[in-house]
């Protein structure tokens, strides 16, 4: 069995919450909830305590979820205040893999996604991951990946020739996503591996979005936007000219600029505009 709490706002890896003492074990099996409050159905937080917790923030998609523990737990003026840490070993999930998965974790109300509420479940919490929402993937031999997506919600990254022609357009792109609320870099931002590739298949591997710029035909760029491709994240291809969009891409959506003020301008305003679209799914 394990806890699922679930509140509006994200959860910091160690702190403080309350929860009110009347959104106690909603949605929960009436049998669970007799054995662990007492006679006069008050929780038993000692006991409670002592299983795992699925921390969740509400809703349904690319909002992010937390295992850990709970401890310190006391009612205080009708609230359960509690003090809880998020275990490091266990990754982010994703709530929309958890929604498609919500039948085997006894949450087949849609509201449960969106009400603040302590629940207990008669789930094998470990197992229920293991097996369900983060399955492995086949690693490739080329470079490494982590055997478990670990996608930063803000994070979008930006695939371009390191050429100095390109620092405005770079500028362009970082100003864009912070527009859209995102923090972009590219693989010369960080310096974490003695091979570049490593660098860089780890930053599109933990990318919410990535930027491909196909302006001069690079291969690396190529090479790059294929990775992600197959990662499964969100490309958006940017080129100067048409005829650089390589054949096999030519069927997806892509953003043309022209390498001068005017055409920067508009540029973060189309990149702006589609991460808009991206995010809001």
């Amino acid at each position: 069995m394990f806890n699922l709490i679930m509140r509006y706002g994200q959860w910091e890896n160690a702190g403080h919450a309350t929860i009110s003492l009347g959104r106690m074990f909603e949605y929960t099996e009436e049998r669970l909830a007799t054995i662990f409050q007492d006679t006069n159905n008050i929780p038993l937080l000692d006991r409670l305590a002592q299983m795992p917790c699925l921390f969740m923030q509400e809703g349904r998609e690319d909002e992010v979820a937390r295992v850990g523990s709970i401890f310190r737990a006391r009612i205080v003026n009708g609230e359960v205040e509690f003090e809880y840490s998020l275990d490091p070993e266990v990754p982010p999930l994703l709530n929309r893999n958890i929604y498609l998965n919500r039948l085997p974790l006894h949450m087949p109300h849609d509201f449960e996604f969106s009400r603040n509420h302590w629940a207990i479940k008669d789930v094998d919490l470990f197992r229920f991951l293991l097996r369900s929402v983060r399955p492995r993937r086949q690693r490739p031999t080329v470079f490494n990946i982590s055997e478990h997506e670990n996608i930063e919600p803000t994070l979008a990254s930006a695939m371009m020739p390191f050429n100095a022609e390109f620092n405005q357009v770079y500028d362009s792109i970082r100003e864009a996503s912070h527009l859209a609320g995102l923090r972009c870099r590219r693989a010369d931002d960080i310096w974490e591996n003695a091979a570049i590739i490593q660098d860089v298949v780890a930053l599109i591997d933990r990318s919410r979005i990535v930027i491909c710029d196909c302006t001069g035909r690079n291969p690396n760029v190529f090479y790059e936007a294929g990775i992600a491709h197959t990662l499964g994240r969100e490309v958006i291809l940017i080129t100067q000219s048409d005829h650089d969009i390589p054949f096999d891409l030519r069927h997806l959506r892509y953003i043309r600029y022209l390498n001068n003020n005017e055409g920067l301008a508009t540029l973060i305003d189309n990149l702006q505009a589609r991460m808009a679209t991206i995010l809001g799914g």
